[in-house]
């Protein structure tokens, strides 16, 4: 009975972690109406457009490409500065190995490709000591993503040029607003503060003068300097 009553307790622990999965998952789809509409306006036709999103699975990756395209760069430039964005999803794995070992085979496989900043963000927003929560939240986040990602973009490929421009309907602030209900919680520590907003100020800056996605990857460098102290007490330990 106590084992019942335990594995119970487990199951409702992992809602609020299943609950985030589908806010975000919807959120991110439905940014993708914006990546088809775009991607069909900037010449590729509604093929090309779908195999970026179910191959490469990077919305700022496949913003980059398209953008490239859409200024008149070639075949290269544009999977370079792809390529060079989508680096990122790789040092995710470092975060995510303790949660989703062991795995082999074709579920590893499906598992790097399910590593993006969604399901890396709500997995590690879960509890440290709840592996299985941690677990849920990249599963059910990367697969939700995954479908909705790869629907919406058919449907922005398809009726792109009817919508209008895709940010008079909000939809280039949905991702951003599903991040920012991710991390709130998270900025409780003054040192938490401090690094989110050196972090916001050097990505505003650097927005006119860099391409896309520039600004983010520089404004992570002060995350990653901000860590690499060790903390002096446990106030500064994330949660």
């Amino acid at each position: 009975m106590a084992r019942l009553r335990f594995g119970n307790a487990r199951l409702r622990g992992l809602g609020p972690a299943r609950q985030q999965a589908l806010s975000v998952s919807v959120a991110t789809g439905a940014y993708a109406i914006s990546f088809g509409a775009l991607s069909v306006a900037a010449g590729m036709d509604v093929w090309q457009t779908l195999a970026l999103s179910l191959l490469v699975f990077s919305g700022g990756s496949q913003f980059a490409f398209v953008g490239v395209i859409a200024a008149g760069g070639g075949a290269v430039a544009a999977v370079a500065t792809s390529t060079f964005l989508g680096l990122r999803n790789g040092f995710y794995g470092v975060g995510l190995a303790p949660v989703l070992r062991p795995m082999s085979g074709l579920r590893r496989a499906w598992a790097a490709q399910m590593t993006i900043d969604e399901s890396t963000a709500v997995a590690l927003a879960q509890p440290a000591d709840d592996v299985a929560a941690r677990r849920a939240g990249f599963w059910w986040t990367g697969v939700g993503v995954f479908v909705l990602w790869n629907a919406f973009t058919v449907v922005g490929a398809l009726v792109g040029a009817r919508i209008g421009d895709p940010a008079d309907w909000g939809l280039d602030a949905a991702a951003a607003a599903a991040f920012l209900a991710l991390v709130w919680p998270r900025l409780a520590s003054r040192r938490a503060q401090a690094v989110a907003g050196a972090s916001g100020v050097l990505a505003l800056l650097l927005t006119p003068v860099t391409p896309a996605g520039i600004p983010i990857l520089a404004a992570a460098l002060i995350a990653v300097i901000a860590g690499w102290r060790a903390p002096r007490s446990k106030d500064e330990v994330p949660e």
